[in-house]
């Protein structure tokens, strides 16, 4: 496949994107441009040569002005192969779409540490691969603001369809609507975006799931008299939705909340977080996690013999060492490889014709030590 060639020169790409040396002579034409979503940019529109006299035009033959034109061409087209779009995060590239049926997609990921982030790319690449579609991947890494500009990058680049996956489903709104304004069809993971903002959106739904985690806790026996304080990461909506519905469960079934304290959705910040909850709230019973930065961090930062445990979301091979251990009593498991693959694989089929599902439901499972070597191998 030819490598699609960038449409835009950023502000910082711009130096990058030098005259070619047999066309010394001629100069770069570029304008400034403002994106749908308010920032600057610069579109280059070639390189052209000094202005011709009237009388230098009139002594140049046609032949010469055909052969005249066809270097110009050339010459933008060359150019053009050396600017810079912007988007240096991507971890694949993306090519002109009717190389693949139309089928380019982009897609911007919260982060590329946490193993469920790089299960949902794992999954995502292999349907992209299998439906002969060309995914680009675009590391936000945390970064709302970076995640708002990966969008625009993508719209930019002319892709026909967009997987988000929001940091803050408020933050990406403008740059979604540009990307929508663009015909390009969205998808959205583990985050529902604001309504009609995705054609579908697939993943669990977060509000429901942490009720039933907490309807778990209560039939097990674990909720009535016991105290319990929670890790979170408030900068994550979603997270948000897990804690608020856990706790109206557990609470109203007689357990007692104390605090919760933010991770930041960053493992070592979260292992800081619950080390300062459990000193400042001695003998509770367990910690309520919200995603796998907080489940990690209060597995390493919890005395594995200690009485107080951990329920949670999400697996890894540290976590599952915790269950193990005693540490974890349980885990609400989701499936991000299988998400990757469904967010892939309705967006192909939309791109083809089909009507959008608006919601593809990836269920919860939750995982205790009965359970736990169904798991194993994901992790090893």
């Amino acid at each position: 496949m030819v490598p699609q060639q960038p449409r835009f020169c950023s502000f910082s790409g711009l130096q990058n994107c030098p005259v070619t040396p047999d066309r010394a002579d001629r100069e770069i034409v570029a304008e400034p441009f403002t994106t749908p979503t308010g920032n600057a940019n610069i579109r280059l529109l070639g390189n052209r040569l000094p202005t011709l006299s009237l009388e230098a035009m009139m002594k140049t033959s046609t032949r010469s002005r055909v052969r005249l034109g066809s270097a110009v061409a050339a010459s933008a087209v060359l150019v053009l192969a050396g600017c810079s779009t912007g988007n240096e995060e991507p971890s694949s590239t993306a090519n002109d779409a009717d190389s693949s049926g139309d089928c380019v997609i982009g897609m911007t990921q919260i982060n590329q540490t946490a193993a469920f982030f790089t299960q949902m790319n794992e999954g995502a690449q292999e349907a992209a691969d299998a439906a002969g579609c060309d995914l680009t991947i675009a590391n936000a890494n945390n970064d709302s603001a970076k995640q708002n500009s990966d969008i625009e990058n993508f719209v930019s680049q002319g892709v026909t369809a967009l997987i988000v996956v929001a940091i803050d489903v408020n933050g990406v709104v403008p740059a979604v609507n540009a990307a929508k304004d663009a015909g390009i069809r969205v998808a959205a993971i583990d985050a529902e975006l604001e309504e009609g903002l995705a054609d579908t959106f697939v993943g669990v739904d977060n509000d429901k799931a942490g009720a039933e985690a907490g309807q778990w806790v209560v039939d097990q026996g674990l909720a009535d008299g016991k105290s319990y304080g929670v890790v979170d990461a408030r900068n994550s909506f979603i997270q948000n939705q897990r804690e608020d519905s856990f706790r109206k469960i557990v609470d109203a079934a007689g357990a007692t909340y104390t605090q919760s304290v933010n991770g930041d959705n960053v493992q070592e910040k979260a292992a800081t977080a619950a080390q300062n909850l459990v000193t400042a709230q001695e003998n509770l019973d367990f910690v309520y996690t919200t995603g796998e930065p907080a489940t990690v961090g209060a597995v390493a930062a919890l005395d594995p013999s200690g009485a107080t445990k951990v329920i949670g979301w999400d697996l890894t091979a540290e976590v599952i060492a915790g269950i193990d251990g005693g540490l974890v009593t349980a885990v609400i498991q989701q499936n991000p490889k299988q998400e990757g693959v469904e967010a892939v694989n309705e967006l192909k089929a939309i791109l083809g014709g089909a009507e959008a599902k608006g919601f593809v439901d990836v269920p919860i499972a939750i995982v205790t030590t009965d359970n736990v070597d169904d798991y194993r191998s994901i992790f090893e």
